[in-house]
């Protein structure tokens, strides 16, 4: 406990005034953290493409890299264990509002998680059965030898590891033509790999075996994004908010819970945290995207991933939805960018990094709800906005600071601010700029 604790100080020393650091000092301060070595460093400042035959290995009809800017999320402190988070994104105030609101809390709160279950979920679809209780009697009764079979013949490799099929179900689905469908599903721990190519291995080698001992038509098999049998939570609990500011964020919890088109823009802000992560850790953020919206709407209703309360004296949050991951195997261990990325976090297992990733959404949406119930979205994000639309309407290094110090002035008379407005303001700089040129060589001439 004591080195944790030294530890995280010497992160929240390091972290501070982590952001008006240039991009060197920060390289600097990483590699004092211990979270970059100088071969991390050499791969960072890389100029130009990554070797572009490791692309041909991930993918068809390759031409390329496209980048995505790369930051650090600072001052995240987890289950009392400091972070530094790689966080890939193109958005600008994503990492800046999650490492705000995460020294917040480190200040005045903490962040726990936990995972709820442990297996994922494929399914063996029957589009049309003749008769479903006979099928489910015949499959029931062969439950654990297939089961068995599985680990002996296809997850032998998750058996080892101390994975593999655990469980199979039967559901029945009434068809809209008055029809029967059979879902079988298999529930099977992955262990540290995200699992689906194992996965569809294993339903897909039960397919003959069902069709013989049933007699029935097997007519997919495929993985599950919904895993609800593996639940992935996160918790904040803050101290000392203010009253009428926790209030708010209260009310704005409710209102994502009770109205889907609330919800959708809050449970995206949730994922602004989390997607930048996967990102850089070469998961599927695809998948878990289509999971965790799932899930949002297994209720009936599509509704906020996240729970604002008042406890007492406390704010208190909380996450919960699937975020099934993988650390071995796939673009996790064969891209540099990942494999320095789960580095940087010190990451031991797949469970810490969907824990991480849920901690970081809930905290992220924590900073997106406190912005929009006291300075607004305008003072929020669009002030931050201004340097892509400075760099958008072509401002040079010399003029960017000028063109931003208009542009807020803009913004803070108006309440809006556009293209057009940075278009505008880099004219009139230059205008102004050649008529001084002009003036003073009159001057000399």
């Amino acid at each position: 406990m004591g080195m944790e604790k030294n530890m995280n100080q010497q992160y929240a020393e390091l972290f501070s005034g982590f952001s008006k650091l240039d991009r060197k000092d920060r390289m600097a301060r990483l590699k004092q953290l211990g979270v970059l070595e100088e071969e991390d460093i050499q791969l960072l400042n890389r100029r130009g493409s990554l070797d572009v035959e490791l692309a041909e290995k991930f993918i068809e009809n390759v031409i390329g890299y496209f980048y995505l800017p790369m930051g650090v999320a600072a001052n995240f402190v987890i289950n009392n264990k400091a972070y530094a988070i790689p966080m890939a994104v193109e958005e600008t105030s994503i990492i800046a509002a999650a490492s705000k609101t995460a020294k917040w809390i480190r200040e005045k709160g903490e962040i726990t998680t936990r995972t709820i279950g442990q297996e994922i979920i494929g399914q063996i679809q029957l589009a049309k059965v003749n008769d479903f209780e006979n099928f489910s009697r015949i499959v029931f009764n062969e439950k654990q030898n297939f089961i068995e079979e599985l680990n002996r013949e296809v997850c032998h490799g998750l058996v080892r590891r101390g994975g593999g099929v655990r469980d199979l179900q039967i559901r029945k689905i009434q068809r809209p033509d008055g029809g029967i469908m059979a879902v079988i599903h298999l529930l099977a721990c992955t262990c540290d790999a995200m699992g689906a190519n194992i996965m569809n291995q294993a339903v897909e080698y039960l397919k003959i075996p069902i069709e013989k001992l049933t007699h029935e038509k097997v007519t997919m098999c495929i993985l599950s994004n919904l895993v609800d049998s593996k639940i992935t939570e996160a918790r904040v609990e803050l101290n000392d908010v203010e009253p009428e500011m926790a209030e708010k964020i209260e009310e704005a919890s409710l209102f994502a819970e009770l109205d889907p088109y609330r919800a959708a823009t809050n449970n995206k802000g949730v994922l602004n945290g989390i997607d930048p992560i996967l990102i850089a850790t070469g998961n599927d953020w695809r998948a878990v995207e289509s999971g965790v919206h799932a899930y949002a709407a297994s209720s009936g209703q599509y509704r906020s991933v996240t729970k604002w309360k008042r406890e007492g004296e406390k704010l208190v949050g909380l996450f919960e939805a699937p975020i099934v991951l993988g650390v071995v195997g796939g673009v996790t261990r064969l891209h540099p960018m990942a494999k320095m990325s789960l580095k940087m976090m010190n990451i031991n297992s797949a469970d810490e990094l969907s824990e991480v990733c849920a901690a970081v959404g809930l905290v992220q949406n924590l900073g997106a709800i406190k912005a929009l119930t006291s300075v607004g979205i305008i003072e929020g994000h669009m002030k931050l906005h201004i340097k892509n639309l400075t760099l958008g309407a072509g401002a040079e290094e010399k003029e960017i600071p000028i063109v931003q110090k208009r542009l807020e002035e803009i913004l803070s008379l108006t309440s809006r601010i556009s293209m057009s407005n940075a278009i505008d303001v880099l004219k009139e700089l230059r205008g102004q700029k050649n008529k001084s040129n002009l003036k003073e060589s009159e001057v000399l001439g």
